[in-house]
């Protein structure tokens, strides 16, 4: 008969064990992976255990009459997956205050050829480890990486959840270019025995999504605040550490709101984030800081105290234009700001969280409100030191005759009919913006390239895993 029992039955994660105060004297059985291991001439083993919970490894204390000491503790190599049975203790090394003296160890896992094993060493690059990215996450930066990303995305939904706001899944399939840059996917099936694409399947051209926003205004105008968050798509052919072409999104909604509104929830929303992961991922945080010039837990206090400043798009120009600083990119009214006029707006002007508002309506998307100047929309980007733009958005177009004369410049008109069925049906002002799951993950661990911030990056000429 196949036994079925759990090897995690009853059993303790070290997170939970390290931070019980009265753990001592307690018999435990927890699991995990070896970070390494140490026999002692004396007869006795000291193996550094993690199961992911936390970064802190486990100290387990094997002495030389458990019955399989020789035979296979000895034989132990990092990597190799264990689950431990023992008396919790009072540690005698340095850095722990308790330990597991070992009862019983069962190996549940060897690796196989340890002279193969891709991350054995302690240190290996990024780039390194970006080619094992199955594995990677066995390491102390991706541990933390990862924990930090899990606790973002929990108090994203958190605090969605706690001021009203409906989680709405929008399509991944899409025959609409939110975006309208042309780096989309295109869907399409393939013939089993010829291997030719067959477009028709959904009757006309297909593509993976560049943004949910479209399809949430229409929720959004019925059920007044909503949000999406999941994955979206960009084939934009850069190989930049800034860019990929999966990533996630977080995307509001709010009926009967104008882009003050819009700016308010922004900074709210970041700062309520950034609270949660002080609160929660101090360890990691730190771990992660030890390498940088600049704290991630200062940076990320100062946002949560700092109060954001709102600058006009012609006043940023301005600015820009009268610093003495040398610009890769010309400055002049109408072009887009660049990451390095961002980060001068943000670092050495303001010296903190900016929003600029109300950009020329001729670098901004359709869908955005226009301005009384009719020269201008009521876009907003919300930058950060270090890295720039964090989110994009704006009031989204309420008018119908506005809008279909905007649609009309672009040729949308046809292909949009049930998005301009929203301002023939009850329209409202609305407003919303995009944050980029990873890029704010890269400003709040300090790592420097995107492809980190996510389990399994998808980049162009990549694909694997």
């Amino acid at each position: 008969m196949r036994n079925t029992q759990s090897t995690t039955t009853n059993s303790i994660t070290i997170a939970d064990l390290l931070s019980d105060d009265v753990a001592l004297g307690k018999m435990v059985r927890t699991n995990g992976w070896i970070k390494s291991v140490r026999t002692s001439k004396a007869g006795f083993s000291f193996i550094h255990l993690n199961d992911g919970s936390c970064l802190t490894n486990l100290q387990i204390v094997v002495e030389k009459d458990l019955p399989n000491y020789t035979t296979e503790i000895c034989e132990l190599t990092t990597g190799c997956s264990i689950q431990v049975e023992g008396m919790v203790v009072e540690s005698q090394g340095k850095n722990q205050d308790i330990e597991v003296k070992a009862t019983e160890i069962k190996v549940v896992g060897w690796v196989k050829d340890p002279e193969t094993y891709p991350i054995s060493k302690k240190q290996h690059s990024l780039e390194y480890l970006r080619s094992m990215a199955h594995l990677r996450i066995r390491t102390n930066t991706f541990g933390a990486v990862s924990r930090i990303r899990h606790v973002m995305s929990k108090a994203i939904h958190d605090y969605f959840d706690q001021n009203g706001f409906f989680w709405v899944n929008t399509p991944i399939i899409t025959t609409s270019d939110c975006e309208g840059a042309g780096e989309l996917f295109r869907v399409s099936t393939l013939d089993k025995t010829t291997r030719l694409e067959h477009p028709e399947f959904f009757g006309t051209e297909a593509f993976l999504t560049v943004s949910g926003q479209l399809n949430l205004e229409a929720y959004s105008l019925s059920l007044t605040k909503v949000y999406t968050f999941g994955p979206t798509f960009r084939a934009e052919n850069s190989n930049t550490s800034r860019h990929l072409a999966e990533f996630w999104m977080v995307e509001p909604e709010i009926a009967f709101a104008n882009l003050s509104d819009n700016a308010n929830l922004a900074e709210e929303f970041l700062k309520y984030i950034s609270k949660r992961l002080l609160e929660r991922c101090q360890e990691d945080l730190i771990f992660l800081n030890q390498n940088e010039d600049i704290s991630q837990i200062q940076q990320l206090e100062e946002l949560v105290q700092k109060p954001f400043q709102i600058l006009e798009y012609t006043e940023a120009i301005e600015a820009l234009q009268s610093s003495k600083q040398s610009f890769e990119f010309p400055v002049q009214w109408g072009v887009d700001l660049k990451s390095e006029h961002e980060r001068y707006l943000c670092e050495s002007y303001i010296g903190g969280p900016v929003i600029i508002i109300n950009y020329p309506k001729d670098i901004k998307a359709f869908y955005m409100r226009l301005n009384d100047d009719n020269k201008t929309v009521a876009a907003m980007d919300v930058l950060l030191p270090g890295v720039g733009e964090i989110i994009g958005g704006s009031q989204r177009e309420e008018r119908l005759s506005v809008l279909d004369q905007r649609m009309s410049d672009e040729g949308l008109k046809k292909d949009l009919w049930w998005y301009r069925d929203l301002r023939k049906y009850g329209t409202t002002p609305h407003a919303g913006f995009g944050l980029g799951l990873e890029r704010f993950l890269l400003y709040v661990t300090g790592m420097d390239n995107i492809r980190d911030s996510i389990p399994f990056p998808r980049t162009r000429n990549t694909a694997g895993f």
